[in-house]
């Protein structure tokens, strides 16, 4: 069994550490959490991982090291653990917005196999979207990566270009429908209902919906059809949302994103 270094023990890093026990993927004994304060992973050491603020000799002990510190610690981390990369044995996965394959390899060597990953924060639950890339690792690392996150939710593989529009969408894409629940509920609230059931009737009618494309397989339209009728009271209401830019606002939203997540991390930060 392959031990798992995992480097920046933040939310990110928990939650797939949890997820791979959760899943019986590995034990929480071949898992290390790093973390310059080891106040906060006392909880951790107790469940049973290992826990270290030694990130050079914690990537000398592991097969996989999962990077997973914020973009401005990275190139002090990478810098800290590049005497321990053996490109022969490691496999490295970055987890960092706005960090490329090469900007890794640059720091550890073209050799080693890189893997980048871009999960949102519904990891927290076992529900993240998460896209990963490479430009270097094998077909069976990448087989092994993608098992990997499926254990905190479900996976898509995409070209590497394609990183900062996959953030837009699926990162900051998280902040979009959580708007949308948000003014369904105040929504709710304006025509008579008191504002904690108006959002328990928001949140469980958007996981009903999202739920119909997932279980059916079928496109937005499809379902919408199913649920306007001529003259009716759903497409006057969508109609109108139209109008106001609906749909235009939430694309322009993601366009907008796509283009800020492509500069979250320069060399130099």
């Amino acid at each position: 069994m392959k031990k798992i270094a995992i480097i920046g023990s933040g939310n990110i890093g928990i939650s797939l550490a949890k997820g791979l026990v959760k899943a019986d993927y590995t034990s929480a004994a071949q898992i290390t959490l790093t973390r310059r304060s080891l106040d906060h992973l006392k909880p951790f050491a107790v469940a049973g991982f290992n826990v270290s603020n030694d990130n050079k000799a914690t990537v000398a002990n592991a097969d996989v090291v999962i990077l997973a510190v914020l973009p401005q610690q990275l190139n002090t981390v990478l810098d800290e653990i590049a005497v321990a990369i053996d490109p022969a044995k490691h496999l490295v996965i970055s987890v960092i917005s706005g960090v490329s394959c090469a900007a890794v390899k640059e720091k550890l060597g073209n050799d080693v196999e890189v893997i980048r990953a871009m999960p949102n924060t519904a990891i927290a639950i076992g529900q993240s979207m998460t896209c990963i890339a490479s430009d270097n690792a094998s077909a069976e690392n990448l087989m092994d990566v993608t098992k990997m996150f499926e254990t905190v939710g479900s996976v898509v593989k995409i070209n590497e270009d394609l990183m900062t529009s996959a953030t837009a969408l699926c990162a900051c894409g998280i902040a979009f429908f959580l708007r949308a629940i948000r003014a369904a509920s105040q929504g709710g609230v304006e025509i008579g209902f008191h504002a904690d059931e108006a959002l328990k009737m928001a949140v469980q009618t958007a996981k009903g919906a999202a739920d119909l494309l997932l279980l059916h397989g079928t496109h937005p339209e499809s379902e919408i059809d199913k649920v306007t009728s001529p003259k009716g009271c759903t497409i006057a209401g969508l109609n109108e949302m139209e109008h106001n830019g609906f749909s235009s606002s939430l694309i322009k939203g993601i366009k907008l994103s796509a283009l800020k997540a492509g500069n979250l991390y320069t060399k130099e930060g």
